[in-house]
């Protein structure tokens, strides 16, 4: 069956299609290792076109200079190409991602037309912002008229921005970068994962359906080279970048030389704690799913468990139970939970972890290998790890696979110091009968989102995205979104 989109053989920029310096790759279904289209590799001349291509959109063009209603109404346009597109897009995600069913109804698909229709609602709130009115004595003229002034903060677009997304959840974050920073004002360059090129490819056509004008979006495939050249230019005025914090902490290099804005959303190894007092099947429940969901592919998912060693037990053999009932396989099934990793290099990054947890010691609960029956596809079982040393490099490390650890803990300052010891801070969760205690421990966590008792999953883009340490600079969604990608300037005036 010929997959959506995976014809695509050229690469978006200024408003046409240019052929690729590097040829092309095959594309690969992880769940059948099927072939499903030759996507093009950008090179060195790509990167020149894109970027000559924002620049003058920016520098020349109409895009930064007109209203957020005219730049709205564009965007609107391009939604309403989305959706009339959904079922394409979708049979898309599920064979270039591996996308469960499940996914669709979350970020990989709906989550990218609401965080739309959310950048949407706040670039219609965005102007001039006054401050207060100031009066005071003339220092250089006593006995005239006293000084009477005002100002406001005005927003400006930073200009070209370059953004770089991973292959986990492709489409979204696609959008996600892409959206706010048009919004804005700004231009853009997007240069997605070489393992999801289709998934970008995409918005270049409707992008040219809807009438976003030349250069304002482009789209340039590629690998690691790229990438580098597109960071250290000094016509890219941001970089937004999700993905681990070993390339982000590269891409702050190559950026640095020109000292542009860096906005990363990095990788986490967020904890679950669970107190005492918390309800165990649905802490277990939480666990189970942030293990599986997506094959562990997903930076803030929980799969550091903290549990109080008085449930440990019942907790761990609770887990175990829900993930033997979650189906494995090819994600167009639509009862599949589970899905493929995206490459054979992540089954076995996935497996060297394991045998690093057996090596320590620590106690296999369940999973640990690959499934039987499934002979195609890059499939691995949810797997869950007891008596876990917090120290060690299974608990440390952002695996990217289905992979959870359980760690015990005897009373809350311990849990808290437990969930701390971590070089990343991206998301968390408390689970507790006591809501005002776990309230108070969320305070304590030094990560950018806590959810108490599972949380409210339809505040997410309502709230602040981010991360503290190593898990990245800056938010993405919340009430400051859009103003990631625009620049404050103070303007003061005299009123007499």
């Amino acid at each position: 069956m010929t997959v959506p989109f995976a014809n695509i053989t050229q690469l978006y920029i200024n408003g046409s299609w240019q052929a690729p310096s590097n040829g092309h790759e095959p594309i690969v279904n992880p769940a059948t290792e099927a072939v499903i289209g030759e996507a093009p590799i950008g090179g060195h001349p790509n990167v020149e076109a894109a970027l000559q291509a924002a620049r003058k959109a920016f520098d020349e063009g109409p895009w930064p200079h007109l209203t957020f209603g005219d730049r709205i109404e564009v965007i609107r346009r391009l939604r309403l190409g989305i959706e009339r597109r959904a079922d394409e897009i979708r049979q898309l995600l599920i064979a270039e991602v591996g996308s469960s069913y499940m996914m669709m109804a979350s970020a990989q698909f709906q989550g990218a037309l609401d965080a739309i229709d959310y950048a949407i609602k706040l670039a219609g709130d965005v102007g001039p912002e006054p401050s207060p009115l100031s009066l005071k004595k003339n220092p250089f003229q006593p006995g005239e008229r006293d000084l009477f002034g005002a100002g406001v903060t005005a927003y400006d677009p930073y200009g070209v921005v370059l953004g770089i997304t991973p292959y986990n959840f492709p489409f979204f974050l696609n959008v996600v970068k892409m959206v706010p920073a048009m919004l804005a004002g700004n231009t853009v360059v997007l240069k997605p994962s070489e393992l999801t090129p289709f998934s970008a490819l995409l918005l270049g056509e409707l992008a040219e359906e809807s009438g976003v004008p030349p250069g304002v979006l482009n789209i340039v495939t590629g690998g690691l080279e790229v990438g580098k050249e597109l960071t250290r230019d000094p016509r890219v005025d941001m970089v937004t970048f999700t993905g681990s914090d070993e390339v982000g902490a590269a891409i702050m290099k190559q950026a640095a030389e020109t000292l542009k804005k860096v906005h990363l959303e990095l990788g986490g190894k967020s904890a679950l704690i669970v107190r005492h007092d918390a309800d165990v099947t649905e802490a277990a429940t939480i666990a189970a799913l942030n293990i599986s969901i997506h094959a562990g592919q997903g930076c803030a998912l929980l799969t550091r468990h903290i549990v109080h060693n008085s449930l440990r037990p019942a907790f761990v053999e609770t887990v175990k139970a829900v993930l033997a009932t979650l189906k494995i396989g090819d994600p167009a099934d639509p009862e599949v939970v589970v899905g493929p990793l995206i490459r054979e290099s992540a089954r076995q990054k996935t497996e060297r972890y394991v045998q690093l947890g057996l090596d320590s010691g620590a106690r296999l609960v369940c999973g640990g290998k690959r499934p039987e029956g499934l002979d195609r596809g890059f499939f691995f079982e949810p797997t869950l790890f007891d008596g876990v040393d917090n120290g060690s490099t299974l608990a440390q490390d952002e695996i990217f696979g289905p992979v959870g650890v359980v760690i015990g803990f005897d009373d809350d300052e311990e849990a808290i110091r437990l969930a701390n010891d971590s070089r990343f801070g991206l998301s968390g969760a408390v689970m507790s009968a006591d809501s005002a205690a776990a309230y108070r421990m969320a305070l304590r966590l030094r990560t950018g989102g806590v959810a108490i008792n599972g949380g409210t999953g339809d505040l997410f883009l309502q709230l602040p995205f981010g991360g503290y340490r190593r898990s990245g600079l800056g938010r993405e969604f919340g009430p400051g979104w859009l103003k990631e990608y625009m620049q404050e300037k103070a303007i003061t005036y005299s009123v007499g």
